[in-house]
């Protein structure tokens, strides 16, 4: 087997893997359709209990057949998000990520990450529960004493309070907790005790969303919409709508977090290290879907004393540089897939040298070259042995003139002429084979990184993760490929030859579509292989046709 036959194949197998892909999607049934909870009566009014745990508490809460009941609304501005809460239940219902824009195109118009309205919701709820009295959930009627508030630039933090106060006497505020420079909100919940017995209660948090099937292409981005959970135990494990509906999560740890991803953004309630804690799961009418968790311990107020129950939760970008300190796993939400081992160096190297170029694109170049750098002595043998095998081209026509057909004595008298030349025709697979799982996590670093999201290199390229929006690179990709083909030896097979010489337009047409970054990593790849094998033919004394 040859380098073109080794090429063909990688390139084969791309192909059939991005349309395996695509059929996968376009042939998967719609997740099946989510059933309530089933109801219970009491004090003749229809209620539904929230997800019960082993080992913690059940309430109950008044149940409404579709979408959530809305309030009055208190609209919160900081340096990085803007934020709207409901005094219905205290949620927060919308999240608008100020440093994030929708496109590239619309700068001044922020990205929604949460939201209540429009076919896509997607709200953080949060609560008390417990067994004797009235507690504040996700569904009680809050009060606020301001409908705006707003971070002030010399403010570390800014505290958002709601109140309620239940039928037995006891007060409650709610108060969220906003930060500067931060995407982190922390929910408080203050029990002022004026009932005359002993209060006992737990909190629980958790995040609602609907699941719309946005369509898919070959060439779509391969992200993952769905709940996720790590344990210190278990550690990172997807939990897909689908198996929200097939079986309610019940699992009990100590710390860990749980929490609704999507591509480059990530919504999660965090529980802090000695926390024991019951992740749930949910499936409510209208397609909604449920994740979160309850403390399991209860904290415990005397009567005319008060006490504070604490928790956060984080809705915002993928950044890992404010993933990694929050909890542990939470960097696991930036999903490279089975290449992690690769592509998580592979992205701090990335980041490492945009901190001295300022520059996403300059540093998918620069790491370019010292990827190239680093594999230089095996593409080297690999580039040597594809110039061998050009210069003895000639007679291996030759050989291919005087057998015609009979093909037994044709691969007979090649390998002996590989034997006299001293020529391995499988010496240029194996470089090419370790490549490829280098470039593959690449391609995931470079897709799944939101920060190359909106990120401009130079001129018409003003996104990094979208298409090129004049398609120059990819026909400058495309016109390399085919320059790198006329310095490798031909194949002897007319067939094969014209199937050989089709493929930079295949991979043109393909790299239309792909992410500006990744076709930049591939041109430039592809310039630095011309000037090695370039060099390396010249040595040998190989001469391009």
């Amino acid at each position: 087997m040859d380098n073109q036959r080794m090429f063909l194949f990688f390139a084969l197998a791309l192909t059939l893997m991005l349309l395996w892909q695509a059929w996968e999607q376009e042939q998967r049934p719609p997740p099946p359709a989510p059933v309530a909870t089933s109801p219970v009566t009491a004090n003749k009014d229809k209620e539904v209990p929230l997800p019960p745990s082993a080992g913690a508490p059940k309430t109950t809460v008044p149940a409404r057949p579709e979408g959530v009941e809305r309030g009055r609304r208190i609209k919160v501005v900081t340096d990085t998000l803007e934020a709207r809460l409901d005094t219905y239940g205290g949620d927060l219902r919308e999240v608008y990520l100020r440093k994030y824009p929708v496109s590239a195109d619309t700068p001044d118009k922020p990205f929604p990450l949460l939201t209540d309205s429009g076919s896509t919701l997607f709200v953080a709820q949060s609560g008390l529960i417990g067994h004797e009295g009235h507690f504040p959930h996700h569904r009680t009627p809050f009060r606020a004493a301001a409908d705006n508030y707003t971070l002030g630039p010399n403010q570390s933090e800014l505290r958002v309070p709601l109140t309620w106060r239940a039928p037995d006497g006891v007060l409650y505020t709610k108060t969220y907790i906003f930060k500067h420079d931060s995407y982190v909100v922390d929910v408080e919940f203050h029990v002022d005790n004026r009932a005359k017995r002993e209060w006992r209660g737990h909190f629980y948090g958790q995040l609602q969303r609907t699941h719309t099937d946005q369509g898919y292409s070959m060439f779509a981005l391969p992200t993952y919409t769905g709940g996720a959970i790590y344990t210190p135990e278990d550690k990172y494990q997807k939990i897909s709508f689908d198996d929200m509906v097939k079986k309610p999560l019940k699992r009990d740890s100590t710390g860990g977090w749980a929490a609704m991803l999507q591509h480059y953004f990530v919504g999660s309630w965090m529980l802090a290290k000695d926390e024991r804690g019951a992740f749930y799961t949910d499936v409510l009418n209208g397609g909604r879907y449920v994740i979160g968790y309850k403390q399991l311990q209860p904290t415990t107020v005397a009567p005319g004393a008060s006490g504070t129950l604490r928790a956060s939760l984080y809705v915002g970008p993928k950044e890992q540089r404010r993933l990694k300190p929050l909890a542990e796993g939470m960097d696991l939400t930036v999903d490279y897939g089975w290449l992690t081992v690769l592509a998580a160096p592979l992205f701090w190297l990335l980041e490492w040298l945009h901190r001295f170029l300022g520059n996403w694109g300059w540093a998918i170049i620069v790491l370019t070259i010292l990827i190239k750098a680093a594999f230089y002595p095996l593409s080297a043998a690999s580039y040597k042995s594809m110039a061998h095998m050009k210069k003895v081209q000639p007679r291996l026509v030759a050989l291919k003139a005087r057998y015609g057909d009979d093909k037994q004595k044709l691969n007979q008298a090649m390998m002996e002429l590989y034997k006299t030349e001293k020529i391995n025709p499988l010496g240029g697979c194996l470089p090419i084979l370790v490549q490829i799982p280098v470039f593959i996590a690449l391609y995931w670093v470079l897709l799944e990184s939101v920060e190359m999201r909106h990120a401009p290199w130079i001129l018409w390229i003003k996104d990094l993760s979208a298409q090129d929006p004049y398609y120059i690179l990819p026909i400058i990709m495309g016109v390399s490929m085919y320059a790198q083909q006329l310095m490798n030896p031909q194949p002897l097979d007319p067939i094969q030859k014209k199937v050989f010489m089709f493929m930079p337009l295949m991979f043109t047409g393909m790299f239309l579509f792909f992410p500006a970054g990744l076709v930049l990593y591939w041109v430039v790849n592809n310039v630095l292989s011309i000037a090695q094998q370039w060099q390396i033919n010249r040595s040998i004394g190989v001469a391009v046709n």
